[in-house]
């Protein structure tokens, strides 16, 4: 019954306009439900967790060092689940988006309200992993996936919209779960989150995703397959890609992974520290959680511009003007004294957000095709998440040990300043080997 529903579905809506236009209001919509596992959320517990939570070894050093005993729990779960996403990129490249699709987000709200009991170290430690694992890789690897099969030369303003839903969810859950926080409890509030994301994002993942327009009958941007070919019909064309193999032996491979970690890593420690660093320069905490709310609409609004702008010009000068605003965040953060200049840093920041999010979607296709893309995508992202789980610690730690940490955030922007220098030295690489 639900596999004839979602045929009739989709011949009533490709009727009137391309499907791949549902497609990307689905994986907006799903991206808004990766909240649970990014760290603009969890951030917002870290004071509660590293308050609450127990030790069974090494008790007496982090108990004294909770900051950065939380941070470790979360990056180092961070770490090793970043190093199952090869394995859920050769199941996309199997199964496809939507089946992947719809297990993640099971789990993920499952993980979320089973996350309410957790207390010791270690499973705080598990819980963290599962949901960064969910949320940040496995969700956000897949609905990018999809969009990249659904569109070619719209692809970067497609993976803009996709991307909206991270700032819209940046937007809403730091404002909505403090309000839980404060109701019922920050454990009782993950509960909340659980049930609202199964509730909210399951029903459209089973209705309106298709993995490809190939098996329905169609091409990427909306042109029909072939002329003997009915939409909906299954039968699937040719499509071009470098294999995982052949993409590990380019150096544009490790040129866009290496920008992309960098990224993944400082945008995470100011996301997880946002309210702290902000609070540390003076702002209250109410004030500096609505600053979350600016960043959110900013990258919003920059999302879109910033996919046209990818689809338009030179892809390594984009990822060199990308990695620049990742040094005007770190260092403007820094200046940060009052309102208007807590506004100006949240203003850099969304931008920062916007890029980031659309060059995680945009780079890997743009240059390796879309045959092995779920594979190629698993092994970038399983980089990039490591790069994450680490990415907050050096801050953490020169919090606990009391150092300076506007010059703490001011050494790692030179990380991302390398890095831009580096992407101006991104190329095609060779197709000879691809079919």
């Amino acid at each position: 019954m639900l596999s004839s529903l979602r045929t009739a579905l989709f011949h009533a809506l490709n009727r009137r306009f391309f499907f791949g236009w549902v497609i990307l209001a689905v994986t907006c919509f799903v991206m808004i439900g990766t909240g649970p596992g990014q760290s603009h959320l969890i951030g917002l517990y870290f004071e509660d967790i590293s308050r609450e939570m127990t030790f069974s070894f090494a008790a007496d050093w982090m108990g004294g060092n909770r900051q950065t005993a939380v941070t470790f729990a979360y990056g180092g779960a961070t770490f090793l689940a970043a190093f199952l996403l090869p394995y859920v990129g050769r199941l996309l490249d199997r199964y496809g988006p939507t089946v992947i699709l719809s297990g993640a987000i099971v789990s993920l709200a499952a993980t979320a309200a089973l996350f309410s009991l957790a207390r010791e170290w270690t499973v705080v430690a598990i819980a963290f992993g599962f949901l960064r694992f969910l949320g940040q890789g496995s969700l956000m690897l897949v609905c990018v996936n999809m969009v990249s099969q659904w569109f070619d030369k719209k692809r970067g303003f497609a993976l803009g919209i996709m991307s909206l839903g991270f700032p819209l969810s940046m937007a809403m859950h730091p404002p909505i779960c403090q309000w839980l926080i404060d109701l019922v409890g920050w454990r009782t509030s993950w509960v909340w989150l659980g049930v609202s994301t199964l509730v909210l994002f399951l029903p459209p993942i089973l209705l309106l995703a298709h993995s490809k327009p190939e098996l329905l009958g169609l091409k990427p941007d909306g042109v029909s397959a072939n002329s003997g070919t009915a939409p909906g019909s299954g039968k699937e064309t040719k499509i071009w890609g470098l294999t995982r193999g052949e993409a590990l032996r380019t150096s544009t491979f490790y040129i866009i992974t290496a920008g992309l970690t960098t990224l993944s890593m400082l945008v995470t420690t100011l996301h997880v520290f946002f309210r702290g660093i902000l609070t540390s320069h003076g702002l209250e905490p109410q004030t500096a959680t609505l600053m979350f709310t600016v960043t959110g609409i900013t990258a919003a609004v920059s999302m879109p511009i910033v996919g046209q702008m990818l689809d338009k010009f030179r892809t390594d000068w984009m990822f060199c003007g990308g990695l620049l605003i990742m040094v005007a965040s770190l260092v403007s953060v820094t200046f940060v004294s009052d309102l208007p200049s807590a506004v100006v840093f949240a203003i850099i920041f969304g931008i920062n957000n916007g890029v980031t999010m659309t060059f995680f979607g945009f780079l890997w296709p743009r240059y390796f095709g879309r045959r092995h893309l779920g594979s190629i995508q698993g092994v970038g992202q399983m980089v990039g998440i490591v790069g994450a789980s680490i990415g907050a610690i050096p801050y953490a730690i020169a919090y606990d040990r009391a150092w300076d940490l506007d010059l703490t955030l001011r050494i790692l922007a030179l990380m991302p300043l390398v890095f831009a220098g580096v992407a101006l030295f991104l190329r095609e690489p060779k197709r000879d080997t691809a079919d």
